[in-house]
């Protein structure tokens, strides 16, 4: 599976910008997808997650009630619409995928195979 993060700009505080991470690979709609972050000077960190299906999602508490995230498996693709950015957003967010079940291994780095190159959002405030 390969990842392909984009959406990433300059945007005052209070916008909203939206991630698109697209996918290779026909089995990319078993993959569970998460978005994490990595601000300058900072270690990353989880921002949002999905399952396979979409059914379930998962989010730091730093972005809950601001962002959300959703699939659309038709078109290998997972968005993270993100709202009300405030400048603390700011930071290269990347996409990443794995195979796992748990709802625990959502929120870890580690559980994830495939990472794509990141996109960089910044927010001014």
């Amino acid at each position: 599976v390969q990842l392909q993060a984009s959406g990433g700009g300059l945007v005052q505080a209070g916008g909203s910008l939206r991630l698109s991470c697209a996918a290779s690979g026909r089995t990319f709609s078993t993959y569970a997808v998460g978005w994490f972050r990595q601000a300058p000077g900072k270690e990353r960190e989880f921002v949002a997650a999905i399952n396979w299906s979409g059914g379930r999602t998962y989010y730091a508490d730093s972005v809950k009630g601001r962002f959300t995230i959703s699939r659309d498996n038709a078109k290998n693709t997972v968005y993270l619409q993100m709202n009300s950015l405030k400048p603390e957003d700011t930071a290269v967010y990347y996409c990443a995928a794995g195979y796992f079940s748990g709802r625990d291994y959502y929120y870890l780095s580690e559980r994830y195979d495939y990472w794509g190159q990141g996109t960089l959002v910044t927010v001014s405030s």
